[in-house]
């Protein structure tokens, strides 16, 4: 069985890099959007899945990037692509400001304090801040990304981009889950405690958890804008941060793979059943509590971890 993975893996990314050839524009947006969903959630993934670090503001983070990315194209004629990593920097320079101070803190006093960072966000962009967000109506006029000189307009091209760049995420974040970085991150979800008795620096691994994990918000804030051309506070909201910490509970905290079919669970079947979309949230609603009943630890938890958000949430099990 073990042998077979690598086979399934790569019958899987076939079928994924060939479904622009037979699926119409509007399927293939849906693709896009379970990219994008699925890069923000990778991130988040980071901070709460490997770190245990409750998150609920993530994204705040993804419009630090977008905004960012956003004005640099409209006001500085910067190519769209080109802010990536100034979009990242952005946004992961602003997660250690605002955790810097509140890294101590656990459980839900770190998620309340999350929450409120999401909405102080929401509202200076509202509020046009420092005269650059245009305020509620947002910034008009991003341009289409350029790669090697072509100009990526339709959504079977967004799609090669935007799924390239999860793909380069789920390589990168694999080895980072090897490496030492990713077992001290480890440690310390499982025992924070017993981490900082083995000499773990748990505030300076709690920092990083959340720098990186929000400059990956940030990056696909700028994929966001590039797409969409617009961006306004509302794209931004608290639903947004609600639906990137359910994926990642649904999926398995700390499972890259369960995150990703999470993403496609999460935004996809909402697409398959739009007549149903006015009972979206009665239908997340029972999952969660369908989930929380009967598996707390999600659809395919990390192996070897005993850490489940939904475990602790009713008491630390």
């Amino acid at each position: 069985m073990k042998h077979g993975k690598p086979f399934v893996v790569v019958v899987l990314a076939a079928l994924l890099a060939a479904a622009p050839l037979f699926l119409n524009a509007y399927q293939v947006d849906v693709l896009n959007s379970i990219g994008l969903y699925g890069l923000l959630a990778l991130g988040l993934n980071l901070i709460l899945g490997e770190a245990g670090l409750f998150n609920m503001g993530h994204a705040a983070f993804y419009a630090v990037g977008a905004y960012t990315a956003a004005i640099l194209n409209t006001r500085y004629q910067i190519p769209i692509l080109w802010t990536l990593p100034l979009s990242g920097l952005a946004a992961g320079l602003f997660a250690l400001a605002v955790a810097r101070p509140v890294v101590h803190l656990r459980g839900d006093y770190l998620l309340i304090v999350t929450i409120g960072v999401g909405e102080i966000v929401r509202i200076a962009l509202v509020n046009d801040i420092f005269g650059m967000t245009g305020g509620a109506n947002g910034i008009f006029g991003i341009s289409r990304p350029q790669l090697f000189g072509i100009v990526i307009r339709r959504p079977q091209e967004f799609f090669y981009l935007i799924w390239g760049c999860v793909a380069l995420t789920i390589v990168l974040f694999l080895r980072l889950k090897q490496s030492r970085f990713g077992r001290a991150l480890n440690y310390l979800r499982e025992d924070e405690v017993a981490a900082e008795g083995s000499g773990i620096n748990t505030a300076y691994y709690k920092l990083a958890a959340f720098g990186l994990g929000a400059a990956w918000a940030g990056m696909a804030g700028t994929l966001f804008a590039a797409k969409m051309t617009i961006i306004s506070p509302e794209s931004f909201n608290f639903w947004e941060s609600v639906v990137l910490f359910m994926i990642v509970i649904l999926g398995g905290a700390g499972n890259i793979v369960g995150v990703l079919l999470a993403a496609f669970l999460v935004i996809g079947l909402p697409e398959l059943f739009r007549e149903f979309a006015s009972a979206r949230m009665l239908v997340f609603g029972l999952v969660m509590v369908v989930m929380m009943v009967f598996r707390p630890q999600g659809l395919l938890p990390a192996r070897g971890g005993r850490f489940s958000p939904i475990t602790l949430a009713r008491g630390r099990g």
